[in-house]
C-alpha cells in the first residue's frame, strides 16, 4: 500500500458546512475560487487505486509558517506528493509557489505536478505570458527544476504554458501538455450530447461570472430578466459571505448579482457548492451552462452537461482550445449575447472526437511519472461515487430569501448559532440606545403635598412588546446553553 499527498484543499469524503468552508483561513477553505475544488477532486478520484491512502494535505505546503519539521513529517510518512495545479505561474501566487518550491526541494519522495498553467496581464488574449519580472521567470524556473528533480516531466495545461516554459529553457522532452485533470475524472468515454432541441425562456440552465468582466453585467441582468429558470452560480468566496451573512462587498457593480438588491439574488436563484460532488450532480440536472468561468463550465461538461465558455483571458482561453470546448472571445461579442444563441451554434464533435486521444496523453503522463490510476487494468475503484452519495456533503447554499423549507430550516439554525455565540450582552454592546434610560432611585415613603416626583426617580419601564422579545431571547439562549 502507498501513501500520497495530494495537494487540496480537503478530503472529499469529508463534509465540511458552508460556514467553516468560509471561515477557515484567510479567503476560506478552497482559497477565493471554489474552482480550486474542481480539478483537486478530479485527481483524487483518479489516483483512488484500492488498498492506496489518499491524503489532502489542506494546502499547508504553501502556507507561511511551514517549516523543516513540516517536511520531515512528509518524507517520513508518505510516499509520493501529487500537485495539482491551476494558473500558478503568476504574481499574485509568487509567494505561494516560493514556499511550496521550498518544501519540494526538500523532499526525498517523487513529487509529480499536473496541469500548472501561466496567468497572462491585462490583454492577456494578445500576450498570454505575465509580465517579464526577473523574480517571477526565476520562481517559475526554481520550481520546475524542484520538480523535475523529483519526477519525470511536467504537466501543463495547455500550448500558452508549454511556450512559456520552453523561453525559460525548458523543452519538450520534460513539458507534457495535458489540460486539466478535471475532464479524465471518468476516463476515456466523455461524450456532450444535447438535450435539448434549444433553449427557451423556461429552459433551465446556469450562468457563472467572473466579477471583473463588465460585460457580465449587462448579460446577467438581462438573462435574469428573460429566463425566469436560469441559476447563478457563482464562485468566489465574496458571494458566499453574501449569501450566508448578507453581507455585501464595499463596492459592487449593480448589474452583478452579487447584492441583495439584484433579481437573481431577490428571486432566490443564486446557488453556491461547496463539495465538487454536490456541484456536479446540481449541473448534471440542467441543460446548459455557459460564463466566463472555466471551471464552472468544465464542471459541466465533467456531469455530461453542454457548456460554452466566454474566453475573456489567456488562462480560459487556453483550456478551452485544448480541450475543443466550444467558445467565443470576449472581445468579439455584444451585450447582446444569448444563451440560447450559444446554444444553437455549440458544437461538441470535436470535443467528443479528441476525448480519448486526449486521455492516452494524460494517462501516459501518469504513468509515465509512476503515478497508479483507476483505469489501469486490475485497479479501478467502482464506489468512489458511491461512498460520495453516501457521505451526506451540505447542500446548496441559497441566499436568504428562499421560500425552499429546508434551506430555511438551515437558515433559522444559522441565526440560532450567531444569537448563542453572541447572546444578549453582545447585542447590548452593538445596540446602545441613542439616550439611555435614566437610573432608577429608592423612592421617598411619601411626597410632601403638591411636590413632584424627581425626574431621576421615575421607574422606567420597557414596552410590553420588547419585554416578551427579551423573554424569548432569554429562553432561546438557555436552550442553547443546554444542548451538549
Amino acid at each position: 500500500m502507498a501513501r500520497v499527498l495530494l495537494r487540496s484543499a480537503k478530503d472529499p469524503f469529508t463534509p465540511v458546512s458552508p460556514e467553516h468552508s468560509l471561515a477557515l483561513y484567510k479567503h476560506g477553505i478552497f482559497g477565493r475560487n471554489v474552482g480550486n475544488l474542481v480539478f483537486t477532486e478530479s485527481v483524487h478520484k483518479l489516483i483512488s487505486v484500492p488498498r492506496n491512502e489518499i491524503v489532502s494535505n489542506s494546502f499547508l505546503s504553501e502556507r507561511p509558517g511551514v517549516d523543516q519539521a513540516y517536511v520531515d513529517r512528509i518524507n517520513e510518512q508518505f510516499d509520493m506528493f501529487v500537485v495539482p495545479l491551476a494558473n500558478a505561474f503568476r504574481l499574485s501566487f509568487l509567494d505561494n509557489l516560493k514556499r511550496l518550491t521550498w518544501v519540494i526541494e526538500r523532499l526525498r519522495i517523487p513529487v509529480v505536478v499536473i496541469g500548472v498553467g501561466v496567468a497572462g496581464g491585462s490583454g492577456s488574449l494578445d500576450n498570454p505570458f505575465p509580465p517579464p519580472t526577473d523574480e517571477l521567470r526565476a520562481a517559475v524556473s526554481r520550481f520546475v527544476r524542484a520538480v523535475l528533480d523529483k519526477s519525470a516531466t511536467i504537466g501543463v495545461r495547455g500550448e500558452f504554458t508549454h511556450a512559456y516554459l520552453a523561453e525559460l529553457g525548458f523543452g519538450d522532452d520534460v513539458v507534457d501538455v495535458v489540460g486539466c485533470p478535471s475532464l479524465f475524472r471518468d476516463g476515456p468515454d466523455l461524450q456532450i450530447t444535447k438535450r435539448a432541441a434549444e433553449i427557451t425562456p423556461e429552459s433551465r440552465f446556469t450562468i457563472n461570472i467572473s466579477p471583473y468582466v463588465q460585460l457580465m453585467d449587462e448579460v446577467a441582468t438581462r438573462h435574469a430578466r428573460r429566463y425566469p429558470n436560469m441559476i447563478y452560480v457563482p464562485q468566489g468566496d465574496e458571494v458566499l459571505e453574501l449569501l450566508l451573512w448578507g453581507t455585501q462587498p464595499e463596492t459592487v457593480r449593480p448589474g452583478l448579482p452579487h447584492h441583495t438588491g439584484h433579481q437573481l439574488y431577490r428571486e432566490d436563484r443564486i446557488r453556491f457548492f461547496v463539495d465538487t460532488w454536490t456541484w456536479m450532480r446540481y449541473l448534471a440536472e440542467r441543460d446548459f451552462s455557459f460564463g466566463t468561468r472555466i471551471h464552472g463550465n468544465i464542471a459541466a461538461l465533467a456531469a455530461g452537461t453542454p457548456a460554452y465558455v466566454l474566453a475573456h483571458d489567456s488562462r480560459t482561453l487556453e483550456l478551452a482550445r485544448y480541450h475543443e470546448i466550444p467558445h467565443s472571445l470576449l472581445p468579439d461579442l455584444t451585450p447582446e449575447v444569448d444563451a440560447a444563441g450559444l446554444y444553437a451554434q455549440a458544437d461538441y464533435s470535436a470535443f467528443n472526437a479528441g476525448q480519448a486521444q486526449r486521455w492516452d496523453r494524460f494517462a501516459s503522463f501518469l504513468e509515465r511519472n509512476g503515478i497508479e490510476h483507476i483505469f489501469q487494468p486490475g485497479k479501478a475503484n467502482p464506489d468512489y461515487d458511491k461512498r460520495l452519495d453516501a457521505v451526506g456533503l451540505p447542500p446548496a447554499v441559497t441566499t436568504l430569501m428562499t421560500t425552499e423549507p429546508e434551506a430555511r430550516a438551515r437558515i433559522t439554525a444559522r441565526v440560532a448559532e450567531l444569537y448563542s455565540l453572541g447572546g444578549l450582552r453582545a447585542l447590548r454592546r452593538a445596540h446602545k440606545p441613542q439616550y439611555p434610560f435614566p437610573h432608577t432611585v429608592a423612592l421617598p415613603e411619601r411626597l410632601v403635598p403638591g411636590e413632584r416626583r424627581p425626574a431621576s426617580a421615575v421607574v422606567r419601564r420597557l414596552p410590553v412588546p420588547m419585554q416578551s422579545a427579551l423573554r424569548q431571547s432569554r429562553a432561546l439562549a438557555r436552550r442553547f446553553r443546554r444542548q451538549p
